[in-house]
């Protein structure tokens, strides 16, 4: 048995892998939306699986923005609630994969003091900023309720950090195996280089005499560390890669020894990255990874998914001769647009939209 869940998350992710066998599932969390995503969706979706006997092998956050982290940390403390207050606990979790941002991009916490300040001093910084900054501290609840709760974190990967160079195998979870696919040192290494070059650039401009240098400042914060990993079970592939950038995932990607420089990869199911944002995709990826599915999980804000990267997925598809899936959490702009644009019949794909009045909907790959 393999399947993908897919839970309403809003503009965040959300997903949920079924995989062993009919009589005796087993489940593994990716992520868990943003504010009221878990009270609203995952609860009901985590009280059907632990009525049926099951548990949680595995909690997974990709990375700490809040439209993946909040819903986890929400079930973590409703698990130390019940906890505390001796009732039954929601769902059993077994172990929990999180990469903190200390330990991936500022382990002497200088870039988050340097953040605090300059966002506090920017009277135009953006929601999604914020929001960035604080999931960082929302990612360090996670790692204190999960250490109240005696959960393991990163359990076996060393320097308490998972990424390729230290995690070259797949790791087993019964009939399931998860190969690390990103990030590498390598990306980490640049993306804390970006974050240094960022913050200077946002210090010049506090400190420049001219006041329509704050006033007009790009403030768009570098990206985060996505932790991105290949699923396989029963034959059957399904790629889910957080909000990661396409350049890191394909260096990722080779460094794992699943694709070669130059070559291709195909996989049954790609959760498409960031919501289906250009700035984290290119067309070019999308010839070079390919799917049967593309999962995207997204309602609009700010701007997700963008019409470009559908029109990259769909017109690579039709150049390669083949037909695939769109499946999407929710009706926006650019799925209209698509559709308006690009005709399903003409340019050979099929488009699935989550009903509105249901938590979830399920892709299956085996029975």
């Amino acid at each position: 048995m393999f399947k993908l869940r897919i839970v309403q998350a809003n503009y965040g992710d959300c997903f949920i892998l079924e995989y062993g066998t009919p009589a005796a599932p087993r489940y593994l969390l990716i992520d868990g939306g943003p504010l009221n995503v878990f009270s609203d969706h995952l609860e009901s979706e985590l009280q059907a699986i632990a009525d049926s006997g099951g548990k949680l092998d595995l909690v997974a956050v990709s990375h700490v923005d809040t439209d993946h982290i909040v819903g986890v940390m929400d079930l973590m403390a409703s698990l130390r609630d019940q906890r505390t207050n001796g009732t039954d606990e929601l769902i059993g979790i077994n172990a929990i994969w999180h990469n903190s941002f200390s330990s991936t991009l500022d382990s002497d916490g200088e870039i988050q003091s340097r953040l605090n300040g300059l966002l506090g001093a920017f009277s135009s910084a953006t929601p999604q900023s914020t929001a960035a900054v604080a999931g960082i501290g929302e990612g360090n609840r996670v790692r204190q309720f999960a250490l109240q709760l005696g959960i393991p974190i990163n359990d076996g990967f060393a320097d308490n950090l998972i990424c390729v160079d230290d995690a070259p195998d797949p790791i087993q979870f019964g009939n399931l195996s998860l190969q690390i696919v990103g990030p590498t040192r390598a990306n980490l290494d640049e993306l804390h280089d970006d974050w240094e070059e960022w913050l200077d650039k946002m210090g010049a401009e506090l400190a420049s005499s001219d006041p329509s240098a704050k006033a007009n400042a790009d403030i768009s914060i570098p990206n985060l560390s996505s932790v991105m990993f290949l699923a396989m079970a029963h034959g059957k592939t399904i790629l889910l890669t957080g909000d990661g950038r396409s350049d890191h995932l394909l260096s990722g990607l080779i460094a794992s020894g699943l694709l070669s420089e130059g070559g291709t990869l195909h996989v049954d199911i790609l959760k498409v990255m960031h919501h289906g944002s250009d700035r984290n995709a290119t067309k070019k990826f999308f010839k070079t990874v390919t799917a049967d599915t593309y999962v995207v999980s997204a309602n609009g804000h700010p701007d997700n998914p963008d019409l470009a990267t559908l029109i990259w997925i769909v017109e690579a598809a039709q150049a390669a001769d083949r037909n695939i899936r769109l499946v999407f959490t929710n009706e926006t702009p650019a799925t209209r647009k698509l559709r308006n644009e690009y005709p399903p019949a003409d340019y050979g794909y099929d488009l699935a939209i989550l009903a509105r009045s249901k938590h979830a909907m399920t892709l299956s790959l085996a029975d």
